[in-house]
């Protein structure tokens, strides 16, 4: 929600898409919620910025060599989901929030496009993604259907602080 009130473009799209949905239906459902691409476009942009795991632990398999390093077998490895959805050689303008960049894209979240991964990936990928995200997806669906979102008195979006630390 915060990515769409800094962007008040990305959000009235998104809103003016769910409020097309569900205006004549009786309630924001989830029957419906695939419907909502431009939604569902937000919400993997939001993940790919915002990923809740920011680091992965994992345990090498084998042995293998990786950019020229060798990585010997049982060794623990930590991916870094947060600069993996920044980085320039994967992503176009990674600092920016962006939705579009989801439309018509074959990326998801289902742990095969390593340079995606919200929920990481294999054996060990997040079992409750699909759940989560059903949740987001109709969370975010109410609030936009049911009120206008924009920042308060005059606050600038370069106002509004991302970061996810406590004090």
């Amino acid at each position: 929600m915060a990515e769409m009130v800094k962007d008040p473009r990305v959000m009235k799209k998104a809103q003016a898409k769910v409020r097309e949905v569900f205006n004549e239906k009786e309630k924001v459902d989830e029957i419906y919620i695939d419907e909502l691409k431009y939604l569902k476009s937000v919400v993997k942009e939001t993940l790919r910025l915002h990923a809740p795991p920011l680091l992965l632990p994992r345990e090498c398999g084998q042995t293998c060599e990786i950019n020229g390093y060798h990585i010997p077998v049982k060794s623990k490895d930590i991916i870094n989901v947060w600069a993996i959805g920044r980085d320039p050689n994967y992503w176009t303008e990674p600092e920016r929030f962006y939705p579009k960049r989801f439309i018509n894209s074959s990326i998801d979240y289902k742990g095969s496009n390593f340079e995606y991964l919200p929920f990481g990936a294999g054996r060990r990928i997040c079992p409750s993604g699909t759940l989560g995200l059903l949740h987001i997806e109709l969370t975010l669906a109410f609030l936009l259907y049911h009120f206008d979102w924009k920042l308060l008195n005059k606050m600038k979006s370069e106002d509004l602080d991302m970061t996810g630390y406590l004090e």
